[in-house]
């Protein structure tokens, strides 16, 4: 069962505070500007097909830590890259999960997954191995019920706004049949041109010559290629689209020359870019998109510091996005600086930073925050969306960029179910956060209630355009 002071301090009367900052915001709005849940659930609107495949198989955060404990990919559902045999009996996946359950006892996706059982599906039962038929049974049977459709579940969370994630070269025909069905949910697209803008990915100058079919340009040439970007983000903002996003191995920036950005462009092009050219043509390309952001008013978002794939087994049997994205070190205050001579004095540019490497946060990341007007941190993010990353995250930010500089809560998942249980633990924490300035007489309860109601719902809002 759900306790309901969870997540709050300890001490009586701070937890009372907390309990009473929580109330006032447990009820919000959900605003959930980033994440990687699937516009065609919102488009078909049918039924999701069995629990595994809602819970299990689409779920990183499920999968890996399961595979970390030696129970294989092919045995949970998720697709090979050659096709080759996986399971598809929803039933023997969730058995298999069942019976690894207490390996996630203390995990953040605990919290998630009980909250959900819990809240969404009414279940009461815990879920281990002598409980995994019923528990099946029940989230199945009530998986065939309307209240349980995708558009009926996005209503019951409160979502007033979500965005998915597409690349460039996405038609985003599930945007379309969204739109033209009249459903009244706010679904919106995000442009992620990591697949056209990094010339290590996979098939760059294929898809680079796609992007150019699609919008008419040459893409052969630098000025008929950042022309597509812009044709394209135009496109996006059709369906919606307030921000971009941009996945970087590193947080390099670059201000080039735009001659030296042609030729840098030409080899990249050509496969001939060694290591550092291709993150310096990365770099490049997020001034270039910060420059098309203050034409075109779209929100910059940067999610660098990750090595992904790190797994070239996995990678080569599953594709990318299968756990195996590991937080490295990440400079930032001399990698942003090129970016941030460029635009970063810019009132009406918003540039979002996350990181996985929480030992930036109070040295680089929330002093220049705390400078630049167009530069604002996001909230702990992947690794460290999670209670103790998110207390981190106000201690080592606050007393630097204050509150204001911060853009509130994003979710970031592909996990629907996930979606009001993660935006309840940061409500939770935040609330607990806010209690202790209270109790330690640095805040005023007057002005803890404003804050609550602002990370819980104001400040994603006002970042993300919504």
């Amino acid at each position: 069962m759900l306790v309901p002071d969870r997540l709050f301090p300890v001490d009586p009367g701070t937890r009372g505070i907390a309990r009473e900052l929580y109330q006032t915001v447990a009820d919000k709005p959900i605003i959930s500007p980033h994440g990687h849940t699937d516009p065609r659930w919102y488009a078909e609107n049918v039924p999701f097909s069995d629990p595994a495949q809602l819970f299990i198989t689409p779920d990183h955060y499920v999968f890996r830590m399961l595979f970390s404990q030696g129970v294989s990919l092919e045995s949970l559902g998720v697709p090979r890259v050659d096709c080759g045999p996986t399971e598809t009996d929803g039933r023997k996946i969730w058995q298999l999960f069942a019976e690894n359950y207490h390996v996630f006892r203390g995990t953040p996706s605990r919290l998630w997954l009980d909250h959900a059982f819990e809240d969404v599906f009414g279940m009461t039962t815990p879920v281990s191995k002598a409980t995994a038929d019923q528990t099946y049974d029940h989230i199945a049977e009530c998986l065939t019920k309307p209240e349980f459709l995708p558009r009926a579940l996005f209503e019951r969370f409160n979502i007033e706004a979500i965005a998915t994630t597409e690349s460039p070269l996405d038609d985003l025909r599930w945007h379309r049949m969204i739109r033209d069905s009249g459903w009244k949910g706010k679904v919106v697209t995000a442009y992620r041109p990591d697949a056209v803008v990094d010339p290590e990915f996979d098939g760059f100058a294929h898809n680079v010559e796609q992007l150019g079919a699609l919008t008419g340009e040459d893409t052969s040439t630098w000025e008929g290629y950042l022309q597509s970007h812009r044709i394209r983000r135009a496109y996006f903002k059709g369906f919606g689209a307030t921000s971009s996003d941009h996945g970087h191995p590193t947080a390099r920036t670059e201000n080039l020359a735009q001659r030296e950005a042609a030729a840098l462009f030409a080899r990249a092009l050509k496969g001939a870019c060694t290591v550092d050219e291709a993150d310096a043509f990365r770099g490049h390309m997020l001034t270039e998109m910060a420059r098309m952001s203050l034409e075109d008013g779209l929100v910059l978002q940067i999610h660098p510091g990750s090595y992904r794939n790190h797994s070239d087994p996995v990678m080569a049997a599953f594709g990318r996005d299968k756990g195996f994205d590991i937080p490295t070190r990440t400079d930032y205050v001399r990698a942003l600086k090129p970016l941030l001579d460029a635009v970063g004095l810019e009132k009406d540019l918003t540039i979002i930073v996350f990181t996985l490497d929480e030992t930036s946060y109070a040295r680089e990341l929330a002093p220049l925050a705390g400078a630049y007007p167009a530069l604002k941190l996001g909230p702990a993010w992947w690794f460290y969306d999670s209670p103790e990353g998110m207390r981190r995250f106000r201690e080592m930010t606050t007393e630097t960029a204050g509150f204001y500089n911060t853009v509130g809560f994003n979710d970031d998942t592909r996990a629907f179910c996930s979606i009001p249980a993660r935006h309840d633990v940061a409500r939770r924490v935040d609330c607990g956060f806010l209690a202790t300035l209270v109790a330690t007489g640095r805040l005023s309860e007057e002005d803890a209630y404003e804050v609550a109601n602002d990370l819980a719902y104001r400040l994603a809002k006002q970042a993300y355009r919504l």
